[in-house]
């Protein structure tokens, strides 16, 4: 089996680091620290790396255009001008749920954008995970705690979704063509009980789901039909989330978290937060842009 060379690519330690998505047009990487209310910029040419500073908890991002964003935040998803950093309100999403957060996301082959909400407090069932496009939001999944591991198969027919309160990973049809499921969501990976949560995944070209593991430091492979084909050891215990990155979407990245670790267990654990690089061969594929 090849061998793997994890390294820092990154050392700014992020309280939760969340959300990374690259966008080959600005050749830039971008990610959150969603309690810290920060977006990171990764210049990939050059290595410099700026940090936005936010007004609220945001976890993810999709590209409109080359000047544009799409940000999904505690209240809703806002247009962001790169250029400006200024923020105006798209679509209002759980503004009046005070407990609750923005969480996952990611953009369907179709254009259409799978966002997510959970409560601050983790409380069970206050999550869920909607549809957007072209101005329409749609309630997809509610009741569910942590709703993480949002990615789509290449040709856009199958989605993939987790419930991290549950350890359980699902997958359900999709329509190719609006990016809305087609069915009742079923059983991909049940890890109830086993250390590890799904967290953040993403789908290779190969259709290859990668996903982070929280509370294992670790980077997990399992092809379309469940096998577990590989691990990946990444030193920080928190993995978040990967994201394919390059001008070829040959690399993969994984983002860490800090969040809920004392000074004693911080010491332990020196990388938490910080995002890594993985050298490893892949057939990664960039997120298309959002349709709003």
């Amino acid at each position: 089996m090849e061998k793997v060379e994890v390294s820092v690519l990154c050392d700014i330690a992020c309280e939760l680091g969340e959300g990374p998505t690259y966008d080959p047009a600005s050749g830039s990487l971008f990610w959150f620290d969603i309690p810290g209310r920060k977006l990171l910029e990764r210049k990939w040419s050059s290595g410099e790396t700026l940090t936005h500073s936010l007004p609220e908890n945001t976890s993810a991002l999709a590209v409109v255009d080359d000047t544009h964003q799409l940000l999904l935040t505690q209240t809703g998803l806002y247009l962001r001008d790169t250029t400006t950093s200024a923020l105006s309100l798209v679509k209002a999403i759980e503004a009046d749920v005070s407990g609750n957060r923005s969480n996952d996301a990611r953009v369907h082959p179709c254009g259409a954008f799978w966002v997510s909400t959970m409560s601050r407090a983790v409380e069970r069932g206050a999550g869920a995970i909607y549809w957007y496009m072209r101005g329409e939001l749609k309630l997809l999944f509610p009741n569910i705690t942590i709703p993480n591991s949002i990615c789509f198969s290449p040709d856009g027919t199958i989605a993939y979704f987790a419930d991290t309160g549950s350890n359980i990973l699902y997958k359900v049809a999709c329509d190719p063509a609006t990016g809305l499921p087609l069915g009742v969501p079923e059983v991909f990976l049940d890890h109830g009980g086993k250390q590890g949560g799904f967290d953040g995944s993403v789908v290779d070209a190969d259709g290859l789901l990668w996903t982070a593991r929280w509370g294992s430091g670790a980077l997990d492979c399992y092809a379309p039909d469940g096998t577990h084909l590989r691990r990946i050891a990444i030193p920080a215990s928190q993995t978040t989330c990967p994201a394919f990155v390059g001008p070829n979407a040959a690399s993969l990245i994984v983002t860490s978290a800090w969040q809920g670790m004392d000074a004693e267990r911080r010491a332990i654990d020196p990388h938490a937060g910080k995002t890594f690089q993985v050298d490893i061969s892949v057939t990664g594929r960039h997120d298309p842009r959002v349709v709003l």
